[in-house]
């Protein structure tokens, strides 16, 4: 008698009964980076206009977080791998067709850049964090301008991003939109998941990202003016968002029977409540609301919108990744 033995993918942990190789580390990545491309581009987009002095917070203040964003999700990233100490290797080359390649290399620009953009600001700020009253960054700020004076060639650094610095917005305007979109084609670029091989991807991450930036400086922002600007445009964001998913699902609904499967996760299956009540209603319409009302004239707390904004969009990026690796082609 002659024994056979039959290996599949059932018999190897992860693909079976659904693929779940990525986790919460990838989804925080996804939603920090989409929160530090919103920043940036807000930053990048007034300063060009020439109002950091009207809107202080979003030019100057705000990108301070961004270095923090991009660096612990880069290192959620690192942590994901499988072969960590071998990272390094994505920068020996580039590759134009591959979006690990674009992801990688935006995010060593972004981080550099994301650093010196406020240190160039950093005696704005410091008067700025004293008059708000925030103590320990205050008493950062005083030590970076002491390292500043004392050292050479940081002060050499800082002075030539300050004389280049509309360059370097141009820059990093173009790499913060990068970055959104990169976020959503990371997860389109996988042809096997229904779900994410989707063109919409790439804008609907991008425009989500954006909104969470405007949500950050309507959180933090002691400018009336600022908050109320960063408001009406995040209700313009959100109405486009939702124009996105609504028609994300309608062309999945539209598609081949592997699609509507996937579309029928947040259409009477696992993920529907988190996707339309959580994630829809109050991540989107409930804060759409709340803005439309305070620019009324209603009082409404501006930090509760935007936390709304902001844990919607994280919680968007759960669904999407544990929900995307549960969508598949179906075995023949």
């Amino acid at each position: 008698m002659e024994e056979r033995i039959l290996a599949t993918a059932r018999d190897i942990e992860g693909l079976y009964p659904h693929v779940h190789i990525w986790g919460w580390p990838i989804a925080t990545y996804l939603f920090l980076g989409g929160l530090a491309a919103g920043i940036l581009l807000f930053a990048t987009l007034y300063y060009l206009q020439g109002k950091e002095n009207d809107m202080p917070f979003t030019v100057k203040i705000a990108p301070v977080f961004t270095f923090f964003f991009v660096a612990f999700g880069s290192l959620l990233l690192v942590y994901d791998l499988h072969h960590k100490p071998y990272f390094w290797r994505l920068f020996t080359a580039f590759r134009i067709e591959s979006p690990m390649s674009w992801g990688a290399w935006t995010l060593a620009s972004v981080s550099v850049l994301s650093l010196l953009w406020p240190l160039s600001f950093v005696d704005s700020i410091e008067d700025y964090l004293h008059k708000r009253g925030w103590k320990r960054m205050d008493a950062i700020t005083r030590w970076i301008i002491r390292i500043e004076h004392r050292w050479a060639p940081f002060r050499w650094l800082i002075m030539f991003f300050r004389r280049y610095r509309k360059m370097f917005a141009y820059l990093l305007l173009f790499l913060s939109i990068i970055l959104g979109i990169y976020t959503g084609i990371l997860l389109s670029a996988f042809n096997a998941h229904p779900l994410w091989n989707n063109s919409i991807l790439g804008p609907l991450f991008l425009t989500s990202g954006v909104s969470t930036g405007s949500a950050f400086v309507m959180w933090l922002s002691n400018n009336t003016r600022e908050r109320r600007l960063m408001s009406t445009i995040d209700m313009a964001l959100i109405a486009t968002e939702l124009f996105f998913i609504v028609h994300m699902i309608m062309g999945m609904q539209a598609g081949p029977e592997a699609y509507k499967e996937a579309a029928g996760l947040f259409l009477g299956g696992q993920f529907t409540v988190l996707f339309w009540v959580v994630f829809v209603g109050f991540g989107l319409v409930l804060p759409f609301l709340l803005e439309a009302f305070e620019l009324r004239g209603f009082h409404v707390h501006p930090a509760l919108p935007a936390l709304l904004v902001l844990v919607g969009g994280f919680i968007f990026r759960i669904i999407m990744v544990y929900a995307g690796q549960m969508s598949e082609y179906p075995f023949l």
